[in-house]
């Protein structure tokens, strides 16, 4: 018997322990020894086990071998709990803000294939039904013109960027406000520059281009610093790290409603901690001896 984490879109069905929500294990039956059930079912997938990248991260977080939808699971007779105070479905930007990063990155994993899944029912070529592939790849092929969809990565940078202050020589961090975060109540939330890798451009490349289109700035010594996979829709983060070379900010006003530098001690609202926007600023502050 195995395991399974049971979802309702971007929501993880988890428990209430005392000290806050943790992700459900759901006992169930392991497909791949049924040689009559195909293994990726519109609403079950089998999970890659996450391995841990240093001695730091937490390798003893235990992990599911499947992820279900919840239309899935009570199609299938599989018994959940009954939704209380101690039993609910959490929304994983909720989540990430405690469970270890092994643990977050599995359940991202699984959002964003059990999204794969749903989109990808039909061929995008010549729009036959496609099924799984017969050696348990992860992958749905077309039976009629044998295109092979597989899940895809949408790789984006994500960029701190840092200057002396000009009248105290405190260090600067330039954070905006983006539309996407929607209305807020006070104070407004401040994030990081971001933006899809196109076509034909290095990670670099990138980077300059949407800080120059979003904020109208140069950067120089831009430096890769650590990713993140974000279920939203299906992106990979790249977290970089730049120093300010010249130019005045002019937002772009379609996607930000403002834009400044901010001494690393007097911070507005930040991202969530679990994010890399925070794991970005809280490194560039420890950097200055300062904790946020």
């Amino acid at each position: 018997m195995m395991t399974a984490f049971i979802l309702q879109k971007d929501a993880v069905l988890c428990h209430y322990h005392g000290k806050g929500w943790w992700p459900l294990y759901i006992p169930v039956e392991d497909k791949a020894d049924d040689n009559d059930a195909p293994i990726y079912q519109v609403g079950r997938v089998a999970l890659q086990q996450m391995l841990p990248i240093s001695e730091k991260e937490d390798a003893g977080a235990e992990q599911a071998a499947w992820a279900l939808t919840d239309d899935y699971a009570r199609a299938h007779d599989i018994e959940l709990p009954a939704l209380d105070d101690h039993h609910a479905f959490i929304d994983y930007r909720k989540l990430i803000t405690t469970l270890p990063a092994i643990l977050s990155d599995q359940l991202s994993q699984a959002i964003q294939l059990l999204r794969w899944q749903a989109d990808t029912q039909f061929c995008s070529r010549c729009s036959s039904p496609v099924q799984p592939a017969d050696s348990g790849e992860r992958a749905m092929v077309c039976p009629v013109c044998h295109l092979r969809q597989y899940p895809r990565v949408q790789p984006c940078i994500i960029t701190a960027i840092t200057r002396p202050n000009p009248q105290t020589g405190a260090m600067q961090i330039l954070l905006a406000h983006h539309h996407r975060y929607g209305k807020q109540n006070l104070p407004l939330q401040y994030g990081l520059i971001a933006g899809f890798v196109e076509v034909g451009e290095s990670l670099e490349h990138a980077v300059v281009r949407e800080v120059f289109e979003e904020v109208g700035i140069e950067l120089s010594d831009i430096r890769y610093v650590s990713s993140q996979p974000w279920p939203y829709p299906s992106n990979l983060m790249l977290g970089f790290e730049a120093a300010y070379a010249r130019g005045t900010i002019k937002i772009q006003e379609s996607e930000l409603s403002h834009a400044d530098f901010f001494d690393l001690a007097n911070l507005p609202k930040i991202p969530f901690k679990g994010s890399i926007a925070y794991e970005l600023i809280a490194k560039v502050a420890y950097e200055y001896g300062i904790a946020i």
